[in-house]
Parts: C-alpha cells; sequence; structure tokens
C-alpha cells in the first residue's frame, strides 16, 4: 500500500513538474533570445608614415602663413598640456603646407581606415561580408554622397538587402548610438549579425583661422577607427566575447549651455571651424551625473542604492551630517572602466567624479596619449589595451562611457563570457608592456 500510495503522489504531481519545467525552460529560452552579444572588434593601426611627432607639428604651424603669433603660441601651449606622445597620427594631406582640404583626400582616408579595419575582422572571426544582415558606420563630420555603407557594401560585395544606416553629426558619442541601433534591429530581426565602423575623417576639418576655441580641434583629433561585430545568432554565444548587458542614452541639448558647447560654425572670416568650449569638463560632469541618475538603479547593488537614495534625502530636508549627496561606488558594478579619451581635462573630470583610481583610467590615459582623441572609436581602443595586458576575466563588466556634441553622455556595459577570445590587439602591440612580461612600467 505505502508503494502505491508514492506512485499515485508522483503520477499525481507529474503535470505540474512538467509545467514548471517547461515554463523555466521558456522563460531561459526567452531570456537567451533576446541577448545580444559582441563577437569581435578591430582598432585601426594607421601606418608608421602617418605619425605626427610635436616636431612635425611645430614646424606645420610656423610655415604657415595663416597663422598668427597668438594663435601659434595658443597652438603650442595646448599641445604641450595635451598629453600626446610621439606616435599620433594623421593623414597625410593634414601634414603638409598649406593645409588643403579635398574631398578626394577625405575619401581615401576613410576608406584606408574602414576597408583595411573591417577586412582584419572579418578575417579574425571567419565571417563572410555575405553573412552582414545590418551595416552601421558613423562618422560625425564627414557625410559623403554616396554614403560609408554604400562603400563598404561595393567594396566587399555585400547582399542586397542588407540593411544600411549612416549616422552623422553625432559627435564622439556616436560609436555607442551605432550599437544602440544595432541592438535593436538585431533584437527585432533574430539570427542575424550587425557589422559597426566607427570613426572620424580628418582631411577635411583642418580650421585655418584665428579663433583660439576652434583652433583646438586641430590639437586634439587624430586618425583612428574601429570596427565590431555584433550578433543575435543564440549559437554564437559560444564564441563570443561579451554580451551587452545595459545601454542607457542621455541628451542636454535642450539647455543652450551643453548644446553649444560643441559647435561647428564660420569665423568672422568665413571659415569653418568647431569651437570647443571651456567649460566643456563641467558640463561632461553634469551631462555624465544625469546618465548616472539613469543607469545605477540597473547595475548597482541594493545596499548603494539605499545609501545614495538616503543621502539625497538628508541633503533634501538638511539634516546634519553629510552636506552633498553619496556618490555610489560603482566599482561594485564594473571591474573595468572605458571612459572616452577626449582629453586630459574630460578623463580627469570623470575619475573625480566617480571616485576612481589611476589603475581604473589607466586604459583612457593610455589611449590619450599613444593614439590622441580618435573620436567614437577611443573606446574600442581601451577595451583592446585591457585585453591586451590581460586584465578582462571571464564575468567581469566593462562601463564604456561616451561623450559628445549635442551635449551628450551615452553609456554601453559589457560582460565578458569568454577571457580566453580575447587576444593582444594589433594597434596595440609594439605600444604597452604586457602583464605576460610583468613590466611595472606600461609606457
Amino acid at each position: 500500500m505505502p508503494t502505491i500510495n508514492i506512485l499515485t503522489a508522483i503520477l499525481w504531481h507529474f503535470p505540474l513538474v512538467v509545467l514548471v519545467g517547461l515554463a523555466s525552460y521558456l522563460v531561459y529560452q526567452k531570456q537567451r533570445s533576446s541577448s545580444v552579444y559582441l563577437l569581435d572588434f578591430e582598432c585601426h593601426h594607421p601606418p608608421p608614415s602617418y605619425r605626427f611627432p610635436t616636431a612635425t607639428f611645430h614646424e606645420l604651424i610656423y610655415l604657415d602663413d595663416r597663422v598668427d603669433p597668438e594663435s601659434r603660441a595658443f597652438l603650442i601651449k595646448i599641445i604641450q598640456k595635451s598629453g600626446y606622445s610621439e606616435e599620433t597620427s594623421i593623414p597625410p594631406p593634414n601634414a603638409v603646407n598649406p593645409v588643403m582640404p579635398s574631398i578626394t583626400h577625405a575619401r581615401d582616408e576613410a576608406a584606408g581606415i574602414i576597408f583595411t579595419t573591417v577586412q582584419n575582422l572579418l578575417s579574425v572571426t571567419n565571417i563572410s561580408p555575405r553573412a552582414i544582415d545590418v551595416l552601421i558606420c558613423n562618422s560625425s563630420m564627414f557625410s559623403p554622397t554616396p554614403s560609408l555603407t554604400a562603400m563598404v557594401v561595393n567594396e566587399f560585395k555585400m547582399r542586397s538587402n542588407v540593411l544600411s544606416y549612416n549616422l552623422s553629426g553625432m559627435g564622439c558619442s556616436a560609436g555607442i548610438v551605432s550599437i544602440a541601433l544595432a541592438r535593436d534591429l538585431l533584437k527585432a530581426r533574430r539570427n542575424s549579425l550587425a557589422l559597426i565602423v566607427s570613426m572620424e575623417v580628418l582631411s577635411l576639418n583642418w580650421y585655418g583661422g584665428k579663433i583660439p576655441s576652434m583652433l583646438v580641434t586641430n590639437c586634439l583629433f587624430r586618425m583612428g577607427g574601429a570596427a565590431l561585430l555584433m550578433s543575435s545568432r543564440n549559437n554564437d554565444r559560444c564564441s563570443a566575447k561579451y554580451e551587452l548587458q545595459q545601454l542607457v542614452r542621455t541628451n542636454k541639448a535642450r539647455e543652450d549651455r551643453c548644446y553649444a558647447c560643441v559647435y561647428q560654425d564660420v569665423d568672422p572670416d568665413n571659415k569653418t571651424g568647431v569651437s570647443i568650449s571651456k567649460d566643456i569638463p563641467n558640463v561632461a560632469g553634469e551631462t555624465l551625473k544625469a546618465n548616472m541618475v539613469s543607469l545605477a538603479p540597473l547595475v548597482l547593488p541594493y545596499s548603494e542604492q539605499v545609501r545614495y537614495v538616503w543621502s539625497a534625502i538628508r541633503e533634501k530636508v538638511r539634516i546634519i551630517g553629510r552636506k552633498e549627496a553619496y556618490m555610489p561606488n560603482f566599482k561594485k558594478a564594473f571591474e573595468h572602466f572605458c571612459i572616452h579619451a577626449g582629453g586630459k581635462a574630460v578623463i580627469e573630470a570623470v575619475e573625480k567624479n566617480l571616485g576612481l583610481s589611476k589603475e581604473d583610467v589607466e586604459a583612457s590615459e593610455m589611449t590619450l596619449h599613444k593614439f590622441g582623441n580618435t573620436s567614437s572609436s577611443s573606446i574600442w581602443y581601451e577595451l583592446a589595451y585591457l585585453e591586451t595586458k590581460r586584465k578582462i576575466k571571464t564575468g567581469d563588466r566593462v562601463w564604456q562611457i561616451a561623450f559628445g556634441s549635442g551635449f551628450k553622455c551615452n553609456s554601453a556595459v559589457w560582460k565578458c563570457i569568454s577571457s580566453q577570445h580575447t587576444r593582444t590587439a594589433d594597434a596595440w602591440k609594439g605600444k604597452i608592456k604586457t602583464d605576460l612580461i610583468k613590466e611595472k612600467n606600461p609606457l
């Protein structure tokens, strides 16, 4: 009789067990089906002949009669404080006197960056160009006709039904805007591949006037670019490097001060340039804080959220004690930080606002030092640096922070799902000492 009772109980509960198991499986499959992966990425490594040492920069501006003595002194002061090494690069047309902007030179520059970087990425991942379902290119200052995406389709003979998007005018944060667009398209089109190219073209954007705020761009921006492959195919999880966890975008263009912080215009002599406000570190800090307010609940442990809310209440009701709101410890949410290498002041502002250490911002500072400000691609040089230094481990979370005109602050959060796929980046070969050599000085 006891045996019969046991069998009866098992048979009675069997449908319930099956239903629970099936529900759990469906939830698991739904969660997996909504995942978006980063298969791999590649950063452009300009040829050694494109190197732009400080001495060449000095010679260029001294030989240019259009630059007056006061402007010349200002440029030299900026470059001396930039923190750049002798290894940053610019396209050859910008290293002659006088600099002559040309659409032909700009196309050649774009092709040189895009074609080599994409080809290297496709070779590393063993992906055919015809397998790409979504193609996104972003270049803020150069938007030719046909578009940059058309250049890629033509060069690599992609399918006629590939979805192509060309983003312009989005500033240095355009790379994460591209990721957001790719994510939405990949989730809408399951089992698809997206190729993203982030870059900036300098050949058309050398400013030849006298306005200091516009001359800054001649000192800061350098040649670079990145290409990455994203996937929504379930079977790619085994070969992917990272899984996209969160993506938060903040745009403060409604505020005039933020809107005009980075602004393209003409000077009194009718020369086109992009002015960069002295207030940009403060604007970047404020926009970052607004972005953090949206990101924090998604990534921080509850203990940090409670402390932040309580400190905010104390400040609001003026309870004696802490005068400022508690800054959450984002190190409890992330192991690595990739801050847009827009300049020393920007990196230092983020370092201060987040309470980061020098080790936390090492990738950003090294990217700025070795490559300069490569616009939207800088956060990928930083992730490549971390991989090359063997700092990324399985399960680690990476916070990419990008700033751009508008003014915008965009965040992307990645989780490493397989550190065994990380590798020494070609762009960093010969530029740093890896942990495998056990050198203390990263330079």
